[in-house]
């Protein structure tokens, strides 16, 4: 009991210094309301008599006035009403204008304004309000007293006293009964257990006594990790040190494995030798950069023709070349290996599958045993890098869905990133692949799976719902299979800021220069430009038929402007890819010969690969862009082409079916089904002006600047690292006995007994 009574008298000293502590805010907050409830009052009144006051100022009419200033006054806050002239004299008054009330002692600006002044020990707000006639100009003089408000903070301090002591009273009440009886079961459980110890028993500390310390330390971890994830990048300026940092402090020491289909450098013989070449890749182009910050080992596929020649003797190779920072490890893949597992399963069956655009997959079962076989094989490759039990393993893409659960298998320990850098469909869509419980139990063998938008999370989870016996956490967006629990989250990708392809690029006006010589294009010919490999989901096609309806429907630009497209080939082996090409290029012969003329072609199609620099000497040179994509997971063109225009001038066109879009809203949100709308946008574009380009292309540049690749791979490392420690924490849990806490304080007095 004098414990209880401890907890009363301390709930009452805090209730005293809780009311001498808010008192004083409570009187000023009330002041500061009353005064600005007066202002506004003021206002209203003004606003309401100003035309009024103005005619019977310029008429003279003394009377009217007086009559009009005694009405206002009728207010029971409002003390008096005045006129005061250009001269500082008070020309017009109220009958309650206090005697001792000068013009001069209250402000009178150009605009409305507000003073306090004392008079008869009271305290009035004056305000002031500038009018002007052709005849005479002044203020109007609006005093009211505040003694309310003096009153109305009394009142507020007593209410605001009498309910703290309730709250305290009852608080105080609730607290004391509730500590009673965690005492008393406290005492019963320590005499249970001292009972059990004379007697010889081990059964003392036990869940009946209500005291699983291991039970609560896992529920409190797991509500404390999954109350907000590890990190909120929004206010960090994101780069290669930053990423550093962070992972020196969130993670030091960990290795850090990537994998993927496509390596970030490929040799290839060459007339002149070895030839080193950066694929065009969005993936490439998001990763690497994050190597070179954090380094470790990129496993992947060597696919060039030189490849061989460079790797020692555990087909390693250190790049980049001109400075290495980590480790590339090839894969060696057999023409049946590569044809089955990348033709085959990944690019005609789950790439149409999961972009949905109306191209048909297909699935063969040599195909998927080759996928399954490769996944086992880069699995392998994995597990031999490691050079710790518990390494972080960024997996990307749709290539390997089958290696989270391989590579758990081999490394419980692993910290596993899956990144889908392609849209996941619907549940139903996605139930037209036979093997779709294999992917989607390969896919959970991951810590945490990572897409770019919450659309494509919400369609994963879904589709897990459908297919799989699992226990989905929608609340903490995770899944949970045979006691392993994946996190689903969006991780919307993007591209190295600044670009290394931007350093050395010419000025905008000389890559303008340049680009059109090099062209045959005239200095003053407007430019469009679309780059990306050749592939049905870019929406390369609908953006020639958009031009050709364009210059159809505007004939008066047929000369004047060009639309250069640039598209790496990709693919050759498939059909489909095949016929892109040749559809492109019967399609621009078809467009230059309606609307081109000798010297003249309004489509330029380059069928060929462009080095990153010269992308973006293309992009500084063009006034539009078109990102035409009929289905796409990011789509990077779209924030190159910011990132390269620091002149804050050209205008995006974006297909609303690319996930930039979510991100780049400034940009022409189009959508490349519709020809006109399409159309249109170009001719917005054209028309343009330079200011609005360039509040436009800053607000995108802000995003791509602040919302880069490292933010990217940061966010994904730090709540990996966060999930680790809640690991291991938990695993600590688990192994100690229940009511660990108990046995410790008690330890002692076993041994004694």
């Amino acid at each position: 009991m004098p414990m209880i009574l401890r907890y009363v008298l301390a709930a009452f000293v805090m209730l005293a210094a809780a009311i001498f502590a808010i008192a004083p805010f409570t009187s000023t907050f009330v002041e500061q309301w009353a005064r600005r409830d007066i202002e506004l009052r003021s206002t209203l009144v003004f606003n309401s008599v100003r035309d009024e006051l103005a005619n019977l100022l310029a008429a003279a009419a003394t009377a009217r006035i007086d009559d009009l200033f005694d009405r206002l006054a009728l207010d029971e806050r409002l003390l008096a009403v005045g006129f005061c002239d250009g001269n500082g004299l008070l020309l017009y008054r109220s009958k309650l204008m206090p005697a001792n009330f000068s013009c001069e002692k209250v402000a009178r600006t150009p605009s409305p304004s507000f003073s306090t002044i004392v008079s008869d020990e009271r305290s009035l707000v004056v305000g002031s309000f500038p009018i002007a006639t052709d005849k005479t100009s002044g203020h109007l003089i609006l005093l009211h007293d505040l003694t309310f408000a003096a009153q109305r903070g009394a009142q507020a301090r007593t209410w605001i006293t009498i309910a703290l002591a309730g709250v305290a009273l009852i608080g105080a009440a609730l607290a004391s009964v509730f500590a009673l009886l965690i005492v008393r079961r406290w005492l019963q459980s320590i005499r249970r257990a001292i009972d059990d110890v004379k007697a010889g028993r081990n059964g003392g500390l036990n869940d009946d006594h209500g005291l699983v310390f291991g039970r609560q330390i896992h529920e409190a971890l797991q509500e404390l990790t999954e109350a907000r994830r590890s990190i909120d990048a929004t206010h960090v300026d994101w780069g290669p040190d930053t990423l550093r940092l962070a992972l020196a402090s969130q993670l030091p020491d960990a290795e850090i494995i990537v994998v993927s289909n496509r390596e970030p450098y490929i040799h290839n013989h060459a007339a002149e030798g070895i030839a080193l070449q950066m694929p065009a890749s969005g993936l490439v182009a998001a990763i690497e950069p994050v190597m070179r910050a954090c380094g470790g080992t990129w496993i992947a596929h060597g696919s060039g023709s030189a490849d061989r020649d460079v790797v020692d003797a555990r087909d390693c190779i250190r790049v980049p070349p001109e400075s290495p920072s980590y480790t590339l490890r090839r894969v060696w893949l057999s023409d049946q290996e590569e044809e089955g597992y990348y033709f085959g399963l990944a690019n005609e069956g789950l790439w149409p599958l999961c972009h949905i655009v109306f191209v048909r997959p297909t699935f063969r079962e040599a195909d998927w045993n080759e996928y399954r076989a490769v996944n086992a094989r880069f699995a392998a490759a994995v597990a031999a890098e490691a050079k710790h039990p518990d390494p972080i393993v960024l997996v990307q893409d749709y290539h390997f869905a089958l290696l989270p659960r391989m590579i758990r298998e081999r490394l419980p320990e692993a910290t596993i990133i899956t990144f889908w850098h392609i849209p996941w469909p619907n549940a139903e869509t996605f139930g037209i692949c036979p093997w779709k419980e294999e992917i989607i139990a390969g896919l959970l063998g991951s810590t945490v799976l990572g897409f770019h938008t919450q659309f494509h999370c919400n369609n994963f989870i879904d589709t897990v719902d459908r297919f799989i016996e699992s226990r989905i956490d929608r609340e903490h967006a995770s899944v949970t299979v045979s006691g392993h629990e994946t996190f689903v989250r969006p991780y919307p990708i993007s591209i190295e800021w600044p670009p290394a392809a931007l350093a050395g690029q010419k000025s905008v006006a000389d890559c303008r220069t340049s680009v059109r010589a090099s062209l045959g294009l005239s200095q003053s010919m407007r430019m469009g430009v679309g780059i990306e490999r050749f592939d049905y989901t870019k929406g390369i096609l609908d953006r020639l038929r958009a031009v050709d309806e364009f210059l159809s429907r505007h004939p008066e630009w047929i000369g004047r402007f060009v639309f250069l497209q640039v598209a790496a080939p990709t693919r050759g082996k498939l059909a489909a890819y095949r016929n892109l090409q040749e559809e492109a290029e019967r399609l621009a012969r078809e467009i230059n010969a309606r609307h081109g003329y000798e010297g003249y072609a309004p489509i330029l199609l380059i069928v060929r690969h462009y080095e990153p620099a010269e992308v973006f000497e293309l992009f500084r040179a063009a006034d539009l862009c078109i990102v035409s994509s009929l289905h796409d997971g990011m789509n990077l063109v779209a924030k190159e082409f910011v990132a390269a225009r620091d002149d804050a001038q050209g205008v995006l066109i974006l297909s609303d079916f690319a996930g930039a879009s979510r991100e780049l809203s400034e940009a022409l949100i189009v959508n490349p089904y519709d020809l006109r709308s399409m159309s249109e946008a170009i001719g917005q574009a054209l028309h343009m002006s330079e200011a609005e380009q360039r509040d436009r292309m800053r607000l995108m540049r802000d995003v791509v600047r602040s919302r880069n690749v490292y933010r990217w791979a940061g966010q994904m490392l730090l709540d990996a690292s966060q999930l680790r420690k809640r690991q291991k924490i938990m695993l600590m849990a688990s192994r100690k006995p229940k009511n660990a806490f108990i046995q410790g304080r008690f330890g002692r007095l076993r041994q004694a007994r």
